[in-house]
């Protein structure tokens, strides 16, 4: 007996789908460190609470950077703890199913298995973050029938046509919501000569981020340290700037969505045409992306119900269908 855990693991969120529980993790992945010891105090929410408030001997880490493993030893005893906190004292090894960026290299691929096998793992396999997204979404990926699925993450959007189990194309772009965080970030630094965090930046993309004009107008109030007097500045910014400075960003995503469809078989493209888009990920969520690409394409554009765990509960769910999916079994 063991239990099958499918783990989406992701550049900003870790989050573990375990077979017959639902979404049974959900954390940051950010690791807290002693520098003075190289301990690491803390994972996780905790760690998270600490970005930006740590003092100078403790260094707080993402462990992952666009969408693969960036820190390998720190990235393993990351994935102990959870797998530990998931599984509590059961002694059963579990089979893994992680996913991966659909353009990731061998070298990234191996990073990911032996850290995996590391933490004990009965036997591994990985999956496309795409085609997990799209099983997560509740898409019927076994017919030949073409599907495409755009999943935006924290540090990657992947896109990819499915077809009987597996991607006929796919492509992925290291533009995501860490991009938008950073893009805000200079905007605000260059602007109004303030500093603000990666977590100010955040709220403003989910209170006022646009990339397609807004009906009504919404602004934001936020803190940070002016660059010129070194003190607390209060400043003020609405959706139209955003729309601005997070728009070239998304462009992007469209020019590569646009590439995948034309390298993509006429048929499957037919297909698309009748069935739209699916758009997973927390990425999906920016203000008026599911719009802009729609006007950009001339296709329907749905974001799946359950888009931010998309990932993590196709990649638990493609457990039950290994024989039909396209995945790596890697032990």
């Amino acid at each position: 007996m063991s239990d099958d855990i499918g783990i989406d693991l992701g550049t900003a969120t870790i989050i573990a789908f375990n077979k017959g529980k639902g979404i049974v993790l959900r954390e940051p992945t950010v690791v807290s460190i002693d520098k003075n010891t190289n301990e690491i105090i803390a994972y996780g929410k905790e760690a998270h609470r600490m970005i930006g408030r740590n003092p100078s001997n403790i260094e707080v880490i993402r462990p992952l950077k666009d969408g693969v493993i960036s820190n390998f030893t720190i990235t393993t005893k990351m994935l102990k703890h959870f797998l530990k906190k998931i599984l509590g004292k059961r002694v059963f090894a579990p089979r893994l199913m992680i996913c991966v960026p659909s353009q990731i290299t061998e070298v990234e691929k191996r990073a990911v298995i032996d850290a995996a096998n590391t933490v004990g793992a009965k036997k591994v396999f990985l999956i496309e973050e795409p085609v997990a997204a799209a099983i997560g979404a509740g898409i019927d990926i076994s017919k030949p029938s073409g599907n495409l699925v755009i999943d935006i993450g924290g540090g990657t959007t992947d896109i990819a046509v499915i077809s009987i189990g597996g991607s006929v194309v796919s492509s992925s772009i290291r533009i995501a919501g860490n991009k938008f965080d950073e893009t805000i970030i200079k905007y605000v630094k260059k602007k109004y000569k303030t500093l603000i965090g990666e977590r100010t930046a955040e709220e403003i993309k989910i209170a006022i981020g646009s990339v397609y004009p807004r009906e009504e107008d919404v602004t934001i109030k936020v803190r940070g340290r002016n660059l010129d007097s070194g003190l607390p500045v209060e400043i003020e910014l609405n959706d139209k700037e955003m729309l601005k400075v997070l728009l070239p960003d998304a462009l992007k995503i469209v020019d590569c969505l646009k590439s995948v469809i034309e390298k993509a078989p006429p048929e499957l493209v037919e297909d698309i045409s009748e069935k739209g888009i699916y758009m997973t990920g927390g990425g999906s969520l920016l203000y008026g992306i599911d719009k802009l690409i729609e006007e950009s394409t001339g296709i329907k554009v749905m974001i799946a119900q359950d888009a931010i765990s998309c990932v993590a509960i196709g990649t638990g769910k493609g457990l039950d269908s290994i024989d039909t999916l396209e995945v790596k079994t890697l032990k």
